[in-house]
């Protein structure tokens, strides 16, 4: 039997790494002191509301420092216990804060249906002030993290919370008017209800895709099929087999496949090509072991 291993990693794309850091530091900064104005209104005017509303843009800060945590993790050097390093951190983080995000729709859920139970006088003038300037906070927030969530899942479940608590935030202001205008404090809790389901739908998103990748399933924008076809095509492969793709990190993808080439002097070339194809669809670490058509593999060994 011979096989031949080549190995290659290609570096990951690190030059907007920095900027993102930034970003995340400069949206904890306005965050935290939007919490503290916020729960100094809430005391002020003994409003539940905000002070409820407060403690869960804490939770923001919270996420938001996960996700920074996670930026510096998966820079940290691999050694001999981890040799890939630190960059599935990334991945867990992700999925904790799906399931933060899930935690708190279920408490704005329940104090929805405590509200309609049992409406409760507020100062709506006071919240819309209030919630006001959360929609510019969480909006500038929002707005930081919009280009970086695109193509990393980690950065995209901290896009979702300032998501969802700008639209919270542009709820609560809404309902202020309203019940500063008519007095019907009913219209608090059914825009928070709605608002919570909005949410839901993009949680249930990022939980699914956290957990396919902390299971090592094949991340969403690669297709497997499609990557066996092109290897396939490729000059001198016969056949292409064994074929595993899995998530690094949020942001990058490795991949194990086997290849039978027509003769072994062109196995370095086909090699090269292959990898090359692969970097173009974001997977920058492949191992390809060849193989000769006549080598004697047994299925189950090759596992």
């Amino acid at each position: 039997m011979s096989h031949h291993h080549h190995h290659h990693e290609h570096a990951a794309p690190q030059t907007s790494d920095k900027r993102m850091r930034s970003i995340l530091i400069i949206s904890i900064v306005l965050n935290l002191l939007f919490v503290i104005i916020e729960a100094g209104v809430g005391i002020w005017k003994d409003s539940l509301s905000l002070l409820s509303d407060a403690g869960h843009n804490l939770s923001d800060v919270f996420s938001l420092a996960l996700v920074l945590v996670g930026f510096y993790l998966a820079q940290r050097a691999a050694s001999s216990r981890y040799t890939y390093g630190y960059k599935k951190s990334t991945i867990l983080i992700s999925l904790l804060n799906a399931l933060l995000l899930l935690v708190a729709v279920g408490i704005i859920i329940a104090e929805s249906i405590h509200k309609l139970r049992t409406p409760v006088a507020i100062d709506g003038a006071a919240i819309s002030w209030t919630a006001g300037v959360g929609i510019l906070v969480n909006g500038i927030t929002t707005l930081l993290l919009m280009h970086g969530q695109q193509n990393d899942l980690n950065v995209r479940g901290a896009f979702l919370h300032m998501a969802a608590d700008t639209l919270v935030s542009i709820g609560v202001v809404i309902s202020g008017i309203i019940i500063a205008a008519t007095g019907w404090y009913i219209i608090d809790p059914v825009i928070s209800l709605v608002i919570a389901l909005v949410i839901l739908v993009s949680t249930w998103e990022l939980l699914h895709d956290s957990v396919r990748l902390a299971l090592d399933g094949v991340p969403e924008n690669v297709e497997i099929n499609h990557l066996r076809e092109q290897i396939e095509q490729t000059p001198h492969v016969l056949d292409v087999h064994h074929i595993h793709v899995w998530a690094m990190s949020t942001t990058e993808n490795a991949l194990t496949a086997h290849i039978v080439v027509d003769d072994l002097s062109n196995a370095h070339e086909a090699v090269h090509t292959i990898k090359h194809q692969l970097a173009e669809q974001g997977i920058c670490h492949a191992t390809i072991e060849t193989e000769l058509p006549d080598d004697d593999c047994d299925e189950k060994e090759c596992h």
